[in-house]
C-alpha cells in the first residue's frame, strides 16, 4: 500500500458554509420561581409496573411479547415475561418495547440499572438498556449481547453519568430476535435503578478507543458513530461491564476550533483547511480515542449524469435516475475479503459509495437488473490514493445470476474490463463508459453483482452512477 490515506467519509452530511454558532441570550431567573421536583422513585417493575410506567411495543415487534406472569418470578409476586418469536412468525419478527415514564424521573442519585434475569434456554440479548423514549433519546444506554442462563442471576448496566439524569424519560427498553431461528421465553424481575457504590474505575472511550487519523473536507460535518461511544466500568463481580452511551454523556473538545467543531451531539463541522483533533471527556475522565481531521478544500462531487429517456437507463446506483435496491454494498465471498467502509454515504443528499483498504468488493441489487436491451455501462471512480503506480489497476467486473436468476447454480457468468493509468487519476473523477460488447462472453438480463477488483494494489476509491444506457 502506498501511502494512502484514511477516509472519514461515513456518515457524512454537506452543509452549507459555516458561519460560526449563534449564540442565544439568556435571562436571569427570578429568585421567586419556584421549580416543581421530579419524582427520583428508583423501580420499574416490582411485582407491577411502577406509577407513570407505559408499555410502547417497536414496529416490527410481536405485540405480546411482554406480559406480566404471575406463575414464574424471582421473588415478590409477579414478573416481567418476555416470549421472542420464532422466525418467520407473521405476529412479529422479534420482541422489543421501551417502558417510559412521560412524566420524567431524577435519577441522578443511582449509578445503574439492576435486574433479576433467567429464560428458557441460554441465550444472548441483542440490546438491552433505558433511556430510550421515542424523542431524543438523548441519554440512551444499550448494554449489548448480554448473556443469560436457565438459573436467576443478577445483572448490573452502569449509568455512564448519573449526574446528567436528572429529568429521565426512558426507564428500561430491550429488543431482541430469535435464536438460531428459535424463539424462547425469557424473565426480568425486581427491576430497578441503585445505588451500588461498586461500580468503580470509569474508561470512557470514543472512535473506539482508537487515535485516528482522518481526510475531510470544508464545509462537512460528520457524525461519530454511536457504537464507537461507550462507557466501562469495574463492578463489584470483578467484570468489566462496557455500556454504549450516547454522545450526550460525553464532553467533546476540538484542539483547533477554527478548523473543525464538534458539538454534544457528537456532530463535527469541518470549517477551514488544516488540522484538528476531536476528543472528549466523560464525567471529568478523559476518553480513549480521538480523530485528528486534516480538511481539504470543498468536496469534489461525481459529473451530473445526463439527462436520458428513462427508457434508454436502467440505473443501479445514481441519484440522477430510479435505482435499482441495493441488498448490500460490502460482500466478500472469500476468507481474503478485506475492504472496508463499504457503503452509501449522503453528502449533501448526493448519495456515494466509499470503499477503504480494498482488494475485491461487491454491490449486490436486492432483485436482478436487465440490461439486455443496453448499449453501454457508466461508472464514476475517484481513487483517493496519493498516487498511481504502473502496476495499479482497477477492474469493473459483472455477474449474471443467469436465467434461473439465483447465483451459484451452474448457470452464472461474469466479465470484466480493466482499467490503469493514465484513464484512472489519483485524486480526479474519471467517468467511464464502457462499452458491454467489451464484457465478452456476459449474459445481461440478470445482472446482480457489480464488482471492483484491485488485487490492494488501489486501496481507496469513490463509486457514483453506475448505471446501463442505449
Amino acid at each position: 500500500m502506498k501511502n494512502a490515506k484514511s477516509m472519514y467519509y461515513k456518515q457524512l452530511l454537506l452543509t452549507g458554509l459555516l458561519l460560526g454558532f449563534l449564540t442565544g441570550c439568556e435571562r436571569e431567573v427570578s429568585d421567586d420561581v419556584a421549580f416543581a421536583t421530579l419524582t427520583n422513585n428508583p423501580d420499574v417493575f416490582i411485582d407491577g409496573f411502577s406509577g407513570g410506567l407505559e408499555y410502547l411495543p417497536f414496529n416490527g415487534s410481536r405485540l405480546d411479547a411482554f406480559k406480566v406472569d404471575t406463575e414464574v418470578k424471582y421473588q415478590g409476586e409477579a414478573s416481567m415475561r418476555f416470549d421472542v418469536p420464532n422466525f418467520g412468525d407473521p405476529q412479529g419478527a422479534f420482541a422489543g418495547a421501551i417502558f417510559p415514564d412521560n412524566g420524567g424521573r431524577d435519577l441522578s442519585g443511582y449509578d445503574a440499572l439492576t435486574f433479576w434475569a433467567r429464560a428458557t434456554k441460554a441465550a444472548t440479548i441483542n440490546e438491552i438498556g433505558f433511556g430510550n423514549d421515542f424523542g431524543e433519546n438523548k441519554f440512551l444506554v444499550t448494554l449489548t449481547n448480554l448473556r443469560i442462563s436457565t438459573g436467576w442471576n443478577k445483572y448490573v448496566i452502569p449509568i455512564p453519568d448519573p449526574s446528567r439524569l436528572v429529568a429521565e424519560k426512558g426507564m428500561f427498553w430491550y429488543s431482541e430476535g430469535p435464536e438460531d431461528g428459535d424463539g424462547y421465553t425469557f424473565w426480568i424481575d425486581e427491576l430497578k435503578f441503585e445505588k451500588l457504590g461498586t461500580v468503580a474505575q470509569p474508561q470512557p472511550a470514543i472512535f473506539g478507543g482508537e487515535d485516528l487519523v482522518a481526510q475531510s473536507f470544508q464545509d462537512i460535518e460528520s457524525t461519530i458513530p454511536r457504537a464507537g461511544l461507550t462507557q466501562t466500568y469495574n463492578l463489584a463481580s470483578g467484570i468489566n461491564q462496557t455500556v454504549v452511551a450516547a454522545p450526550s454523556y460525553f464532553t467533546f473538545e476540538s484542539s483547533d476550533p477554527e478548523v473543525a467543531r464538534v458539538n454534544e451531539l457528537g456532530i463535527i463541522s469541518s470549517v477551514k483547511t488544516g488540522s484538528a483533533t476531536i476528543s472528549a471527556t466523560l464525567a471529568g475522565v478523559r476518553a480513549k480515542g480521538s480523530l485528528t481531521l486534516e480538511v481539504g478544500g470543498p468536496f469534489e462531487f461525481a459529473p451530473v449524469p445526463p439527462q436520458r429517456n428513462p427508457e434508454d437507463v436502467v440505473s443501479v446506483f445514481s441519484d440522477a435516475y430510479a435505482s435499482a435496491a441495493i441488498e448490500y454494498f460490502n460482500g466478500f465471498f472469500t476468507p481474503d475479503g478485506q475492504t472496508t467502509l463499504g457503503g452509501n454515504i449522503d453528502i449533501n443528499g448526493d448519495n456515494i459509495i466509499a470503499y477503504s483498504d480494498l482488494n475485491f468488493v461487491a454491490l449486490k441489487t436486492l432483485n436482478t437488473v436487465n440490461a439486455s436491451a443496453m448499449t453501454h455501462y457508466h461508472v464514476d471512480l475517484r481513487v483517493e490514493d496519493a498516487q498511481l503506480d504502473p502496476g495499479d489497476f482497477l477492474r469493473v467486473l459483472l455477474l449474471d445470476a443467469g436465467p434461473d436468476g439465483a447465483l451459484g447454480t451452474g448457470d452464472d457468468t461474469q466479465a470484466f474490463v480493466e482499467f490503469r493509468s493514465p484513464v484512472l487519476v489519483a485524486g480526479e473523477w474519471v467517468s467511464l463508459d464502457i462499452p458491454l460488447t467489451d464484457f465478452a462472453g456476459l449474459n445481461r438480463s440478470n445482472l446482480s453483482l457489480f464488482f471492483l477488483v484491485s488485487d490492494s494494489t488501489i486501496s481507496e476509491v469513490l463509486v457514483d452512477n453506475m448505471y446501463f444506457y442505449r
